[in-house]
């Protein structure tokens, strides 16, 4: 079988594959059951459940409501009555300027940010080859396969602030940033995500603000991935306050609100940007589905959705992060080990230096022990040259019961120490 090139990209091997497939893979090969520390499925909150579950029920047993669910395509952009309910709430939440013509419904995330990423970066008028600036990684394994051509990414290794208790943070190194002369000519857009898939990480609101300076010096647009934070479903730890500016263009998403296979990511930008992705959206998918917009409908109209988020859904998720970085500390005596500081999102990003094999070579021996994580080289596209420190991580998520993370993450710890001393299990 003969595949164009771009068939040969979209279906070779890739990171958010694999993670993806790991997502199926219940059981271990002698049958024992997996504790599922890789993916990005939301953990099982309760209150949602039950609100989302009264939700549907409502929508079923009402044939009006039926019948708008399932009857008759949205428009390109989401249902019109929608955009203008959510460009209100979301005006009066934060203090943004923006009206329904700003803001476009995709089928998830992913849609949004291929659709996103291939309208700025990739080759264009006389001949130049444009690219996505990753101001920072590591940074989300979705987007390093996103597009259409390759050299899409252009990245840069981050500052490491050690810190006390085995913590460090990663911060944007502006100073390699002015200096680079690929910059100025060949960045499309800069994306990053906040907080930070994988590590936790909040970009300060003063590295935001710095960032922002660079995109208007370069006349480029600034995509901030915010699937995890402000205003929903708002799973920061610490500061870091909503941003907008002009030039933004600021992606949400319903799945860690605990709607993940309801596909449902929101766009909000300029609306020329916004009348370009209908446009895409048209074309890939004529229509974005109606599930996850009737499905918060109402929490919107009362403003449930952001005061659960804040009050509840978050110190959920705390609760579940200091669990895990106490087990990590319990574990992990003994190692050189690091961990992020976890400031949002509900990854722990652990740091092995010196790890005597490669991150992926720990990933497939914790899975033969039952243990599912992401090795972290997937999360360093575009770096000029290699970094040994990109072969010494792995991501591992926290959402599981407390008792299951912390039995995999004494798993991690054995086979760390032991691969550590020359005798792995």
């Amino acid at each position: 079988m003969r595949l164009s090139l771009f068939g040969e990209k979209l279906t070779g091997k890739a990171g958010i594959l694999s993670l993806m497939d790991d997502l199926g893979a219940g059981v271990t090969e002698d049958g024992r059951e997996m504790i599922m520390m890789g993916g990005g499925n939301p953990g099982i909150f309760p209150p949602m459940q039950e609100a989302l579950r009264a939700r549907l029920q409502k929508i079923v047993s009402d044939p009006a409501l039926f019948h708008q669910l399932i009857d008759a395509y949205a428009p390109p952009g989401g249902d019109t009555a929608f955009l203008r309910l959510l460009a209100e709430r979301l005006g009066a939440e934060l203090g943004w300027p923006i009206e329904a013509d700003n803001i476009c419904l995709t089928n998830g995330s992913q849609s949004a940010f291929f659709m996103l990423l291939n309208l700025f970066a990739g080759e264009a008028e006389g001949g130049r080859h444009r690219k996505i600036l990753l101001p920072m990684v590591p940074e989300y394994i979705g987007y390093a396969d996103l597009g259409i051509g390759d050299d899409f990414f252009l990245s840069m290794r981050p500052v490491i602030d050690p810190l006390p208790d085995n913590l460090f943070k990663y911060r944007v190194d502006f100073a390699k940033l002015a200096e680079s002369s690929d910059i100025v000519n060949d960045v499309a857009a800069i994306c990053l995500s906040r907080p930070s898939n994988p590590t936790g990480n909040v970009v300060s609101d003063e590295e935001l603000r710095e960032v922002d300076r660079l995109a208007e010096c370069l006349d480029i647009p600034l995509i901030i991935d915010g699937a995890y934070g402000l205003p929903f479903p708002a799973l920061v730890y610490g500061q870091g306050r909503p941003y907008w500016s002009e030039r933004l263009i600021f992606c949400l998403s319903l799945s860690k609100l605990g709607l993940p296979s309801i596909r449902c990511g929101i766009v909000i930008a300029s609306a020329e940007i916004i009348k370009r992705i209908r446009a895409m959206n048209s074309i890939l998918a004529l229509s974005p589905s109606k599930v996850g917009p009737m499905m918060i409908e109402e929490m919107l109209v009362s403003g449930d959705i952001f005061t659960i988020s804040q009050q509840r859904l978050r110190p959920f998720y705390q609760r579940k992060m200091e669990a895990a970085v106490e087990a990590v500390r319990r574990s992990c005596v003994g190692i050189n080990y690091q961990v992020h500081k976890p400031e949002g999102a509900f990854f722990l990003w652990l740091w092995f230096p010196g790890l005597p094999v490669t991150s992926l070579e720990l990933y497939r021996r914790l899975k033969r022990r039952g243990v599912l994580v992401v090795s972290g080289h997937y999360f360093f596209p575009g770096l000029p040259e290699p970094w040994p420190h990109s072969h010494e991580c792995i991501r591992v998520t926290y959402v599981q019961d407390e008792a299951v993370v912390r039995r995999g993450i004494e798993i991690i710890a054995d086979e760390v120490r032991a691969i550590f001393s020359g005798c792995s299990v």
